[in-house]
Order: C-alpha cells, then sequence, then structure tokens
C-alpha cells in the first residue's frame, strides 16, 4: 500500500519510540504495519524467531506492530567495538568487521542488501514506516547513505522529518537542515513534526507556522513529551546518562556503565518495582556500599570493558560488596567477566589474549566459534522464564554444576556460587516475566510487582498511540504514504 519515513533533525529526537506509536495507531486502525530501519549502530540487539539479529528497537516495534520482528527489519547493524571498530551484521547475521576508513566505502554496496528486506516487507504489509539514523543535515556524510536520504530517494519513500524541541533551537534545527541538504534530498521531505514539547501547545503556535513559513513543508502536529516511552526497552547509551530512580527506594541495585555495554535494556523490567531503585553508575562513581545487588551487563568487548572496570575501581567495589554480603549477577559479557580468566585466542572481539577475570565465579570462557543466537525458554530459581541469547564463545567450570537456568530442550545455562550469592547467566531478558524477577528479588529481601515485561510494554505502547492520535494528523501521514513509489 505504501511507505512514510520519520527522519530526525540529530540524535535522539525521538524517532524510535516516534515510529513505534505510529505503528500501534496505524495497527489499532486495522492496517498490517511493518518497522524498518535501514541501518541501525546499537549494541541493544533482540533475536528474531528465525535466528537473526537486530536493533532492540526495531523488535520493539515489531511488537507494537503486533508482528514477529524479523531480520528485514534492520538489515544492516553495526556494533561498536573497543577499538573503533564495529561489527557489521547484514540480515541478521556477521558479515566482518568495519574501520572508520572503510566504512564509507562498504556501506554503499550494502544498498542493495536494504533495498531487498524493504521490498519484501512492502509485499506484506499495508504501509511500512521506515526511521532515519542520526540526520539528513550531516550533509558530509551524505555520500554512500543507505540510512537517510541515501535510501529515501533510492526507494521513493516520502519522509517527514522530526524536530526535538526540549532540546531547544527547534526552529533553527528544521529550517537549518532544509537550507543545508540537496534539493533533490529535500525535496523528499513532505512535512516535520515537533516532538517533545512541555507545555501548551498553543504557545508554539507562532513558532510552528512560522517553520511552515520558512521551509516550505507543512506541520503534521505536534506531540507532547510521552512519558509512556519510559517503559519501552532502552536502546541507545544516551538513555544510561538519565537516572532511573522509583518513588520507593526501599533495594539499591546497582550497574556499573562501561565504554561497550550491550543489552543494558535486561534492567527494564526492574523499573517496574517500586521498591527498588536502579542506579546505573558512571565513570569516576563508585559503587554505593548500600547495594543488595550488582548486575554486571552484557558487553560487545567484554576483555575492553573488564579491563575499564578494573580501572574505575570498581572490581575493589564489587569484591568489598561480595565480602560484606552483597549479590552479583552477570548477564553475558557480566557473566564472563565473573569467571576466573577469559580467552580471545582468535581476536574475535579485540587483539587476541587472555586476561584474568573478577574470579568470583569457578568458570572459564574462550571466546570463539560461532556466535550463539537463540530464543530461549525454561526455568530458573523454579520459575519461568523466557529470552534470548546472543554471544560468542563458551563458558566451563566446576560452577557450572550449578546452573541458573534449565532449559525447556534440556540443556542447562549459566552458574551459581558455591555460597549462592554470585550467578551468572548468558540469558538476556531473564528479568521479564513477573515470577523470575520476583525469585531474584527474594534473594535480596525483595518481593515482584506481578507485572510481565511484555504487558507492561503492550500497554505503554497503547498509551502512546493514543497520544499520537489526538496530536498528530495520521489520516494526512497514511496519506502521504500512498506517494511511496512501487
Amino acid at each position: 500500500m505504501g511507505a512514510v519515513m520519520l527522519q530526525g533533525t540529530g540524535s535522539d529526537v525521538g524517532k524510535s519510540v516516534l515510529v513505534a506509536g505510529l505503528c500501534r495507531a496505524l495497527a489499532n486502525r486495522g492496517l498490517r504495519v511493518r518497522p524498518f530501519k535501514p541501518q541501525n549502530m546499537s549494541n541493544n540487539a533482540a533475536v528474531t524467531a528465525d535466528g537473526g539479529e537486530i536493533g532492540r528497537a526495531q523488535a520493539t516495534q515489531a511488537i507494537a506492530c503486533r508482528t514477529e520482528p524479523t531480520t528485514d527489519m534492520n538489515p544492516v547493524l553495526l556494533k561498536p567495538q573497543a577499538d573503533h571498530t564495529s561489527q557489521l551484521i547484514v540480515h541478521g547475521h556477521v558479515r566482518g568487521t568495519l574501520r572508520p576508513g572503510n566504512y564509507r566505502q562498504a556501506r554503499g554496496a550494502l544498498l542493495e542488501d536494504v533495498l531487498a528486506s524493504y521490498r519484501r516487507l512492502r509485499a506484506e504489509c499495508d504501509v511500512v514506516v521506515v526511521e532515519g539514523a542520526g540526520s539528513p543535515a550531516e550533509i558530509n556524510l551524505r555520500a554512500g547513505d543507505i540510512a537517510n536520504m541515501g535510501f529515501a530517494r533510492a526507494a521513493g519513500v516520502p519522509v517527514v522529518l522530526v524536530g526535538d524541541i526540549d532540546r531547544g533551537g527547534v526552529i533553527a534545527a528544521i529550517v537549518g537542515t532544509r537550507a543545508v541538504i540537496d534539493p533533490d534530498d529535500a525535496a523528499m521531505i513532505h512535512g516535520f513534526l515537533i516532538n517533545k514539547f512541555r507545555g501548551d501547545p498553543a504557545l508554539f503556535e507562532d513558532g510552528y507556522r512560522q517553520i511552515e513559513q520558512l521551509a516550505g513543508w507543512r506541520g503534521f502536529g505536534v506531540v507532547p513529551w510521552l512519558a509512556p516511552a519510559a517503559r519501552l526497552p532502552s536502546e541507545d547509551s544516551v538513555i544510561l546518562e538519565r537516572p532511573i530512580v522509583s518513588e520507593a527506594q526501599r533495594i539499591v541495585i546497582a550497574c556499573p556503565i562501561t565504554p561497550r555495554i550491550a543489552n543494558f535494556d535486561d534492567l527494564d523490567p526492574l523499573k517496574l518495582e517500586p521498591g527498588v531503585e536502579v542506579r546505573m553508575i558512571a565513570p569516576g562513581q563508585p559503587i554505593p556500599a548500600e547495594a543488595a545487588l550488582v548486575v554486571l551487563a552484557g558487553s560487545k568487548a567484554t576483555i575492553a570493558d573488564l579491563a575499564f572496570l578494573r580501572g574505575q575501581g570498581w572490581d575493589i567495589d564489587i569484591l568489598a560488596h561480595h565480602r560484606r554480603g552483597g549479590h552479583v549477577l552477570g548477564l553475558c559479557g557480566g557473566y564472563q567477566m565473573l569467571g576466573r580468566s577469559i580467552s580471545d585466542p582468535q581476536g574475535v572481539e579485540g587483539p587476541p589474549g587472555s586476561v584474568a577475570g573478577l574470579g568470583l565465579l569457578a568458570v572459564d570462557t574462550v571466546l570463539a566459534g560461532r556466535k550463539t543466537l537463540e530464543r530461549v525458554h525454561g526455568t530458573a530459581l523454579g520459575a519461568a522464564f523466557q529470552g534470548y541469547e546472543i554471544h560468542m564463545g563458551e563458558t566451563t567450570g566446576p560452577d557450572t554444576a550449578r546452573p541458573v537456568a534449565h532449559m525447556a530442550d534440556g540443556r542447562s545455562d549459566g552458574a551459581i556460587s558455591a555460597d549462592g550469592r554470585i550467578a551468572g547467566s548468558y540469558v538476556h531478558g531473564l528479568l521479564d516475566l513477573a515470577g523470575q524477577r520476583a525469585a531474584w528479588l527474594a534473594r535480596i529481601g525483595g518481593t515482584g510487582s506481578g507485572i510481565d515485561q511484555q504487558v507492561a510494554v503492550d500497554q505503554a505502547l497503547d498509551e502512546i498511540a493514543a497520544l499520537l492520535e489526538i496530536h498528530l494528523d495520521i489520516d494526512a501521514l497514511v496519506a502521504l504514504s500512498q506517494m511511496a513509489q512501487g
């Protein structure tokens, strides 16, 4: 039927949330909708049913469409690593490693992969809602672009430009974009919308009309600050700069922020718990002594992040925390850090080598072999769980005789220390189900809310969609989508 693309005046203007909300609004209208992001850069990934990986935001957008996520929804995914390189994922699987010097050449060749995925999605639905990356105003990156105007022009998809009024300068951001981009690129933009508005939208009426006059584009609406978005899975590291604090602060759970932290949305379900405060510990800050649980999240470069952790003195804090009777949970790369050693003989994540782990679990990890991409479910701590695995390598050792999880297919996962206070698992999404989360909280003196993460996400998507129905001209956006070629 059609397609429409949301591009932004910059990063973090709220494109991912707007695409998710628009997808849910259109799905609620009875349309078959699919999300699409030609190129994403994120270490937060999700596993599709066919064993591929895509950006976490596109998986959430698929949920908004009430459909299964597929690798076509995010055909190119870049996962930054420690040494100024990125792992290149194409159609869900590793295709190689890119460095700043060779990516501009490589990305042009990826356009056909991107267009093939887009065409398959177009064939199976009524509307494709496309999300850009960064900004089309980054004209220094225009040559070979596949994320914004390079894709829009190749696929013939009309564009709406998103401006973030919360950061200030939104009039200049939108009008300035029109001024600097190529006229043929500007011709692809059919309007704009204002996002993250706080207060009475009537106060911005003059500014809104001035943008229309100066840019020559029509406005599609002013979106208020979308509070329900806080209940959606985290996508970007920018989120880590914002405190996650619940009203009641009985139990503190701390997670140190390493440079290549990955899949930190694993902690999002804890935001549902009124008796829990999640503290993301920034570099230069100690892990708080009052923490009941320290979580080591995943990493795209485990050895490098472990070295950073030691450089911050967090290893000393974690060992002291354990001596005081505290608990530690390591997830994926965090699990590997808790062991006796980590070896990377083939240079999978950086220079080949081997380092000592934190030594809190009697396990050893070798980063080698095929990348594991799999959805899993089973029981852990006597409660049901469902999640997915994304990791390289294998972890073995005596403490794996006390596994964290028992998979439905008979396999086991993870390890628990002899004293029961240190645990590690490769399962992402381990805390999503209410019963599973309650079992972990019970170990540190807490109780669960009884709310599954998926239920909370679904409710948030419906609330966002309802707000967009009020504040956006969705009928006009649907009509615009009919202008897409093909």
